[in-house]
């Protein structure tokens, strides 16, 4: 019997609604002591553009890339963003690398002891999360359960032309975002994730 992909599943309004209301949170971004870029193998460029847009603006100190090699590339995620973030002028000095995470959770996980190691995690009191649209409050909710003590902000960005809210409307942007949503209630139940906003 073939598996049901729940990424097609018919979708009531009520839970595009809380999909909208919960998962795509959006926050006030103030100048953050870290910003913590997650690993893409989407919209790498986009990525980095933005986080070059973030330095200018003035919204962190430092940054750490986080993501290793993925199928198909010889560099890692970390290699190909931070080269791009440096590009459009970020000091490379101020990027932290870390370049073996496969996921969100290794992200955080083996990013912890690079940050602690270079800067201190007792100094740092505020991270911007960037990632994917999709991924949204996940990046965040993963950091939390690894390391409650920091604020934390998120910013996210796609390349879809839909606009966000109308995710529903694009089936790839649909699928992306119920494969992420899903997601959230099972990783909470394994401990890999904690509630985030409180």
């Amino acid at each position: 019997m073939p598996t049901l992909d729940r990424t097609t599943r018919a979708l009531a309004a009520d839970e595009i609604a809380e999909i909208n209301r919960s998962h795509l949170i959006d926050t006030p971004l103030v100048p953050a002591d870290l910003l913590f870029v997650f690993g893409t193998r989407e919209d790498d460029l986009l990525r980095a553009e933005t986080a070059a847009r973030l330095w200018r603006e003035g919204y962190f100190r430092w940054a750490i890339v986080s993501g290793g090699v993925t199928p198909g590339s010889e560099q890692s995620e970390c290699a190909l963003i931070k080269a791009a973030m440096v590009d459009a002028g970020i000091p490379a000095e101020l990027v932290l690398e870390e370049h073996r995470a496969m996921n969100t959770g290794e992200n955080v996980i083996f990013s912890l002891p690079v940050i602690d190691a270079a800067l201190g995690l007792a100094n740092i009191r505020s991270v911007i999360c960037l990632g994917n649209t999709w991924t949204a409050r996940r990046y965040p909710m993963t950091l939390h359960r690894h390391w409650p003590e920091v604020e934390k902000m998120l910013l996210t960005v796609d390349s879809f032309a839909t606009p966000r809210a109308l995710w529903h409307t694009d089936a790839e942007f649909r699928r992306r975002m119920l494969h992420e949503w899903d997601k959230i209630e099972p990783y909470k139940a394994k401990g890999f994730i904690a509630e985030w906003p409180a």
